[in-house]
């Protein structure tokens, strides 16, 4: 068996590949990486499957969206041929944003309408195929944000629109004012990070149909470098269904446990180096049996399910 290498997330056809891939450590490598660099590693995520691609305004320090546009400008394919997604509202204290006295967010129509535009300026391309809002923000007028996400996508800047780290109330309230639905709300989740399994998030994606993104599905790689008790339970619970399925990586059955969950999760996957993401996509072709999937969350757990 095998899951689906595409993923719907609305009615008029909006669709994202499978796993996503992470821009967010574009930058982060000892050395920067010029245009040509970004366009190759561009090409070598879409000949794996990955077409769709996670940005933020604030990664890189707000940089790497531009690098990430100059690359695409190199990328030989053609624009629809990939997904560009991109969010917004959280506003950073940084020499790039010299007005930011401090951290904090943004949901204003102004500050979404100003930020879409500089994102389509920085990757070099007139429409999102998704826009989340980044954070939940207590000072969201929910009436004014979401007249301005109607507008963008209205104007054809923005395809769809979803949330992120949103809990289902604050979904909830949003989408009660919007003409269409909400995408889909980008979550944490993890062998390590289980909490969307009892907070309501899952349940209430299962309940609304729609697919949630996944962000650091491998815990931000402590999965792998993590001396803690809990991390080595993980990491030999992974080793042994990895020898029962034949994966030669514990990576590939992390994302396979992700995608063993009937509320459709999309991982967004944050490795730069293109072997690192081929192993990730051989989850695709892994379904986890109910006893694989429970051993792992019972090292991560601790305990024995209820």
């Amino acid at each position: 068996m095998s899951h689906d290498n595409r993923m719907v997330l609305t009615t008029d056809g909006v669709s994202l590949s499978r796993l996503v891939f992470g821009a967010w450590r574009l930058l982060d490598g000892d050395a920067r990486p010029d245009a040509d660099q970004v366009g190759r590693l561009i090409g070598a995520a879409v000949d794996l499957g990955l077409t769709s691609f996670d940005h933020a305004d604030i990664y890189g320090n707000y940089e790497v969206e531009a690098a990430f546009g100059a690359g695409l400008a190199r990328w030989t394919g053609k624009r629809e041929e990939i997904e560009l997604i991109s969010k917004c509202d959280i506003m950073l204290a940084s020499a790039n944003r010299p007005r930011n006295r401090l951290k904090h967010y943004d949901t204003s129509a102004a500050h979404i309408t100003a930020s879409v535009d500089r994102s389509l300026g920085n990757l070099g391309t007139d429409y999102l195929d998704l826009l989340l809002l980044h954070r939940p923000d207590p000072l969201m007028d929910a009436d004014e944000t979401a007249s301005a996400l109607a507008a963008l996508v209205k104007a054809g800047k923005v395809r769809a629109v979803g949330v992120s780290n949103f809990t289902p109330s604050q979904f909830d309230l949003l989408a009660s004012r919007l003409p269409f639905a909400l995408a889909t709300n980008q979550i944490e989740m993890s062998v390590l990070k289980t909490s969307a399994l009892t907070d309501g998030s899952l349940d209430h994606a299962q309940r609304l149909g729609y697919a949630p993104m996944i962000w650091s599905p491998l815990g931000g790689g402590s999965l792998f470098t993590g001396k803690e008790a809990r991390e080595a339970r993980v990491r030999a619970a992974l080793a042994e269904v990895a020898a029962e399925v034949g994966a030669g990586d514990l990576a590939t059955v992390a994302i396979a446990w992700l995608l063993r969950h009937p509320a459709r999760l999309v991982p967004v996957l944050g490795s730069m180096k293109p072997e690192r993401l081929a192993a990730m996509v051989k989850a695709l072709g892994i379904v986890l049996d109910r006893q694989q999937w429970f051993a792992i969350l019972e090292a991560s757990e601790g305990r024995p399910v209820a």
